[in-house]
C-alpha cells in the first residue's frame, strides 16, 4: 500500500536534520521512499492530512496480557493487537498471563502464529518457570530459539532465591533476560493496598513498601553474584528507584520499568473503594510517583508500560477485597505520559525498549522500513468507554483528563488509520 503524510511535524531525535521539523513523508510497499518539503502523490496513493499531524517512529510497551488462549472473553490476540494498534503501538511484549502458561517453545509458535499479518508485531515472554509454579526452569533455551524475547512468572515473585540464581547464570548462554516481579510475599501477607494513612483509614489491609524493596534488593544482590541480564517489571516505590540506580552505578546489567498508572494515580484515589484502582503493585503516595518520574527523566527508569491487563466484569463488580488486581491500559498511556511530559519527552519514553529485548530498531530515513505512529499531541478529552476497544472495559483512567490523540499506525507494510 502507498501512504503519503502531508506536513507531518516529525518527532525523532536520532535525525537531527528533520526533528521537529514539518515534511510529506511518500511510504511505498512498506518502506519510506521519500522525505521532503512538498511530495507529489503518485497515483492510487492514500494521503493523510490532519490539522496538528506528528509523526514519530512506533512506540513500544513492555508488558501487556490478553486472554488467548484460555481466556478469550477478556481479550482474543486479534483483538488486543488491533487495540494496540488504534493506541499506537507498533510493538508489544506480551506477559505470559494465559491459560494454559507459555512454558514451552510450541506455546510460543502459538503465539507468533496467531499474531501473524497484524500492523502490531507481538513479541512474547515465555514463563520462567513450569506452569509457572515456581518449582523449576522451564525450557528458556528452546522459547528463546521459537521467539521468546525474554522469561517471566508474571506477578509472581521468584521466591527461591536459588532459582534465580540459576536462571541468570543458565541465560547467558544465549543472551536470554530474565524478569522478576519485585514483591516479598512473606512481607505482603494478605495485603491489597499500599500500608499507609489511607489503607488504615479505610480499614484495608496493606502490602508495605518494603516488601517490594526487599525482593529488588535480594534480586539485585543476586544480580551482582551471577552477572547476566535482569530486568524488574513495575516498580512502585522511592527507595527501589534508588536501589536500582546505585546498582546501575555498579555497572549492574538492570532494567526497570514503572506502570503509566504508579506514576499518575496514588492511595488517595482508594476512596471510593472502586476494584479499577486495585492493581499490583499497588497504587503508592505522591512522593512515590515523584520519585517515579524523576527516575524516568534521569534513565533509573528504562521503560513505562500499560500494564494492560484486561478483566471479566464479573472480577470487578465485587467488593474491593474479592476483586482481582489489574487494569487496561493501552488506550490510555500516551494520554496519560503526555499529561506529564512535553511532546519530546513523551515520544523518547514510548519508543524505548527495543533493544534490550533484542528487537530490531526502526529508523526514521529513506530507504527504510516504514514503523510509525502518527497523533495529535494537543487535544485534550476526559477518558471514557467510548475511547476503550478493549473487550474488557476495567480502566482506572475512566473519567480523567488525558492529552493528546493517536491518529494511526504504520508497520508492516500495513496501515491502520484511526479517523
Amino acid at each position: 500500500m502507498n501512504i503519503l503524510l502531508k506536513s507531518a511535524k516529525i518527532v525523532n531525535e536520532a535525525t537531527k536534520e528533520i526533528h521537529l521539523k514539518k515534511r510529506d513523508i511518500l511510504i511505498k510497499n512498506g518502506v519510506i521512499e521519500k522525505i521532503g518539503v512538498q511530495i507529489d502523490a503518485p497515483p492510487k496513493t492514500k494521503i493523510v492530512e490532519h490539522k496538528n499531524l506528528h509523526v514519530s517512529l512506533g512506540w513500544m510497551d513492555t508488558g501487556v496480557s490478553f486472554g488467548e488462549p484460555g481466556y478469550e472473553e477478556r481479550e482474543t490476540i486479534d483483538n488486543g493487537l488491533q487495540t494496540a494498534a488504534r493506541s499506537g503501538f507498533t510493538d508489544v511484549l506480551l506477559n505470559p498471563n494465559s491459560f494454559p502458561l507459555p512454558d514451552s517453545s510450541s506455546d510460543i509458535v502459538f503465539l507468533k502464529n496467531a499474531s501473524k499479518g497484524h500492523v502490531t508485531n507481538l513479541h512474547p515472554l515465555g514463563n520462567l518457570t513450569v506452569s509457572g509454579e515456581g518449582e523449576s526452569l522451564a525450557e528458556l533455551y528452546d522459547m528463546k530459539n521459537a521467539g521468546a524475547v525474554g522469561f517471566y512468572d508474571f506477578k509472581h515473585a521468584v521466591t527461591n532465591p536459588n532459582l534465580l540464581k540459576i536462571a541468570l547464570q543458565y541465560a547467558q548462554n544465549f543472551d536470554g533476560i530474565v524478569l522478576s516481579f519485585p514483591l516479598d510475599n512473606h512481607i505482603a501477607g494478605k495485603g491489597i493496598v499500599n500500608e499507609g494513612i489511607v489503607s488504615t483509614r479505610l480499614g484495608l489491609k496493606g502490602i508495605p513498601a518494603m516488601a517490594e524493596e526487599l525482593q529488588v534488593s535480594r534480586d539485585l544482590f543476586i544480580l551482582e553474584y551471577t552477572g547476566g541480564k535482569l530486568h524488574i517489571p513495575t516498580i512502585s516505590t522511592a527507595n527501589s528507584v534508588k536501589l536500582i540506580a546505585a546498582a546501575k552505578k555498579k555497572g549492574l546489567k538492570v532494567t526497570c520499568s514503572v506502570a503509566v498508572h504508579n506514576l499518575i494515580k496514588t492511595d488517595d484515589d482508594l476512596e471510593d473503594f472502586e476494584t479499577h484502582y486495585k492493581v499490583l503493585p499497588p497504587l503508592r503516595t505522591t512522593k512515590d510517583c515523584k520519585e517515579l518520574i524523576k527516575g524516568l527523566t534521569n534513565g533509573t527508569i528504562d521503560f513505562v508500560t500499560s500494564d494492560h491487563t484486561p478483566l471479566n466484569i464479573e472480577l470487578k463488580k465485587v467488593e474491593f477485597d474479592n476483586a482481582d488486581y489489574g487494569t487496561i491500559g493501552l488506550e490510555s498511556s500516551f494520554g496519560a505520559l503526555n499529561q506529564l511530559f512535553d511532546i519530546e519527552e513523551t515520544i523518547e519514553i514510548l519508543t524505548r525498549g527495543r533493544k534490550t529485548f533484542g528487537i530490531e530498531v526502526p529508523e526514521l530515513r529513506e530507504g527504510t522500513k516504514a514503523n510509525l505512529t502518527i497523533f495529535d499531541p494537543n487535544t485534550e478529552y476526559t477518558f471514557s468507554e467510548d475511547h476503550i476497544s478493549s473487550s474488557s472495559k476495567n480502566s482506572l483512567f475512566l473519567n480523567t483528563v488525558l492529552k493528546g490523540t493517536v491518529l494511526g499506525t504504520i508497520s508492516n507494510n500495513q496501515v491502520h488509520l484511526n479517523h
